[in-house]
């Protein structure tokens, strides 16, 4: 069954999208309606209520076995040809273009760091959640950790979260929450979604690929914390030292889709390179 993921709900609240680089910024994604901005803090209610430390670890235990599918790397952005959002106000070609316009801006920018250009091919493939049948809630938008009370950096902080039970928890409703100060993001568990899994899928298959491409791919969707500037209570000394990298890849994560789709069959040498040099072969996923 073909399932259409809708997208990504935090993009409507993002105003820090530089708009040199999103070119016309009026001409993308005209979000002024009502429908569409109810639906979006329908998400975020959803996500905000629902994504428990129960329900991450549950979600963990499901999908952290690897076994909802076995595909290289190729296979997988072309399934995201499968998640086109035909309700989506800009573009109606398949998602897998946004994966190769990330990488080849990237590759344009950062010519000497192959690495980089496979993170911007790679960083959405999580996305196949969705033709797992996750809802959208558990797959897009900003991600947060849980296990601990909100920070007003996240969206819609103030007016989502009142019903969700961990906030009623004494172990988790503290601004530490379960954590101790500075323990580091990577005993952190984030709130479920396609950042998390993919991150989880590289290291399980053991990609070859440098420390800032991991921290890349888990928190790109992690707004409330590279560029909110909140949960600094939790991060070490290397997060921070990261920080600068997942700030430089969300530069070419744009969401402003360009009508100007690459030449997919002219770039696909090249990336096949990349997925052969540092993740080749039949996944896990």
């Amino acid at each position: 069954m073909k399932v259409a993921m809708g997208a990504d709900p935090s993009l409507v609240y993002r105003p820090e999208v530089d708009p040199e680089a999103a070119k016309d910024k009026g001409s993308f994604r005209n979000y002024t309606s009502g429908p569409l901005l109810d639906r979006v803090f329908a998400t975020y209610k959803l996500m905000h209520t629902r994504q428990t430390v129960d329900f991450v670890r549950r979600k963990r235990a499901q999908f952290m076995t690897f076994s909802y599918k076995r595909m290289t790397v190729m296979e997988a952005v072309d399934m995201l040809d499968e998640l086109v959002d035909e309700s989506d106000p800009d573009v109606d070609f398949p998602n897998s273009f946004h994966a190769f316009q990330t990488a080849e801006g990237i590759r344009k920018a950062h010519p000497d760091k192959d690495w980089f250009h496979l993170v911007g091919l790679l960083h959405d493939l999580g996305k196949v959640l969705a033709l797992a049948g996750e809802p959208q809630w558990a797959v897009v938008g900003d991600t947060f950790p849980v296990g601990c009370r909100p920070q007003a950096s996240v969206v819609f902080c103030d007016s989502t979260f009142q019903d969700n039970p961990d906030l009623q928890d004494p172990r988790y409703s503290t601004e530490l929450g379960m954590y101790q100060p500075h323990c580091g993001l990577e005993n952190v568990l984030m709130s479920w979604g396609h950042d998390e899994y993919m991150y989880q899928m590289m290291k399980f298959n053991n990609f070859s690929l440098p420390t800032e491409a991991f921290y890349m791919i888990r928190f790109h969707s992690f707004y409330p914390w590279h560029t909110g500037g909140g949960y600094r209570q939790l991060c070490s000394a290397q997060d921070l030292a990261m920080l600068p990298w997942v700030q430089e890849f969300n530069k070419f994560d744009l969401y402003t889709k360009c009508p100007d789709l690459p030449d997919v069959d002219e770039l696909r040498p090249y990336y096949q390179g990349l997925i052969d040099k540092y993740c080749p072969g039949v996944l896990s996923w």
